[in-house]
């Protein structure tokens, strides 16, 4: 499973013209299932996005967690995370999980970002979204749970 976290002032996610997520200062996290993940992987990666430090303390260092400043988490599914881009000009997904298993997994990554206590909003599973981010610094990190 992969996370791309993006440490933004706010950020909105629209479908079809209408936002159905949005959040303040904190983290948009971009997640994408790959073929054998696991609650496990979840867990972990829900668990790191919150207490990764990537917000600066009072002297500008990347010391304090979102959970630490009360960041909000907005949440989007994004199997083009699993890219394999090695062979000609055309992305292959085939590392990606089948869209059942993706969805439970992400279900399952949105429940423990909530049982941080941190705010998330969430895009929606499977769907054409615009995501619109205002990056603050610009702090983009990339995990991977089986890293």
């Amino acid at each position: 499973m992969k996370a791309l976290l993006q440490r933004v002032t706010g950020a909105s996610v629209s479908v079809a013209g209408k936002v159905v997520g949005r959040i303040g200062p904190g983290l948009v996290v971009f997640v994408g299932v790959a073929q054998g993940d696991t609650e496990k992987d979840a867990q972990f990666l829900a668990q790191k996005t919150a207490n990764l430090r990537i917000f600066a303390d009072k002297e500008g260092k990347f010391n304090l967690s979102a959970l630490e400043v009360k960041g909000e988490l907005l949440l989007v599914s994004q199997f083009t995370l699993l890219a394999d881009t090695r062979k000609g000009r055309r992305p292959s997904f085939v590392e990606a999980a089948p869209p059942a298993q993706a969805e439970q997994l992400f279900e399952q990554f949105v429940e423990q970002a909530h049982a941080t206590g941190l705010k998330v909003a969430t895009g929606r599973f499977q769907q054409y979204m615009q995501v619109e981010i205002h990056n603050d610094g610009p702090a983009t990190i990339m995990l991977d749970s089986r890293e």
